[in-house]
């Protein structure tokens, strides 16, 4: 028995749900089919397949096999399409979903420096803050502010790191005072980002000491660069990543409060199908946004 060719046979009887089409599908005769799955049991030595004269279905381990084989079967085709492409030239069109203030703020002024590079290749770059299904919904590549990966078919690459910082303008600490320690931000005006995983406050720690600092303040919105407008204008204090705010301390316009104190650090990846991994289009996107990053 070749193991291999019996696995990717089961793995295509398994999902067509017919010997026959199996049969079509890896260019085969039905009774070479019979005779890999049958070999493939008995190597096994669990029935992996229900067969009756009007239908088939898989057995309880047969599902089980499956649901494995397949992991592994997509990660050798992937493997196989990374060397064949090595000298490929990127082309094609490349489906990607981002963060909106993400994006706004650390990317979309590069892509048509990524555009320029690769004249082949077309970008469909969708902005939005929900959680795409990246299978389901057909994207090659999704950009997201956490590790946390929805299916196991999903492989992840790390491009940055985004820190939080407490500021504040200098006319609203003028007015109001600065906080020398966090639980001082109860008495203060806080702007609380809606779509925050920290629903239960700010995090802020120093020293092996954390603080949980209570968000339950008058404005609460579900965009950063809202949160960035307000306190500009003067209102509130809020905890908001380094990056979107970068500028604006540099100048002056406004000012990180407890320093001393470190905010959350979230890890940004790019979150891609295992059997798209390495195509030439996604190998040179995902360098791009690495290098991008690293330079700011």
């Amino acid at each position: 028995m070749d193991k291999l060719t019996a696995i990717r046979v089961f793995r295509h009887v398994a999902e067509l749900g017919s010997f026959a089409a199996a049969a079509r599908r890896v260019k085969l005769s039905p009774a070479a089919v019979s005779k890999n799955i049958r070999e493939l049991e008995e190597h096994l030595g669990a029935q992996l397949i229900n067969r009756t004269t009007r239908r088939m279905s898989l057995t309880e381990a047969g599902t089980l096999y499956h649901s494995s084989v397949v992991r592994v079967l997509d990660r050798l085709e992937a493997a196989d399409q990374s060397v064949s492409e090595m000298k490929a030239t990127p082309a094609g069109h490349l489906r990607v979903s981002a963060p909106m203030t993400f994006s706004l703020t650390a990317l979309t002024d590069r892509m048509p420096e990524f555009l320029n590079a690769y004249p082949e290749v077309s970008l469909d770059l969708s902005l939005e803050d929900r959680i795409v299904n990246i299978v389901e919904e057909g994207y090659d590549v999704a950009i997201r502010a956490s590790a946390k990966l929805e299916d196991s078919s999903l492989m992840a690459k790390k491009l940055t790191t985004m820190r939080h910082v407490v500021c504040a303008s200098p006319a609203y600490l003028a007015a109001h005072g600065t906080p020398q320690h966090p639980r001082e931000l109860e008495d203060h005006e806080r702007i609380a980002f809606s779509l925050s995983t920290h629903t239960n406050g700010w995090p802020l720690m120093r020293d092996g000491e954390t603080h949980l600092v209570r968000v339950e303040g008058r404005y609460k919105v579900s965009s950063s660069i809202a949160i960035r407008d307000a306190l500009k204008r003067g209102f509130g204090i809020a905890m908001i990543p380094e990056m979107y705010v970068r500028e604006e301390l540099a100048s002056g316009k406004l000012v990180q409060v407890l320093n001393g104190w470190q905010g959350p650090e979230h890890p940004v990846y790019a979150i891609y199908p295992a059997r798209r991994f390495e195509t030439a289009k996604l190998r040179a996107f995902l360098d791009f946004l690495e290098a991008a990053l690293r330079e700011g």
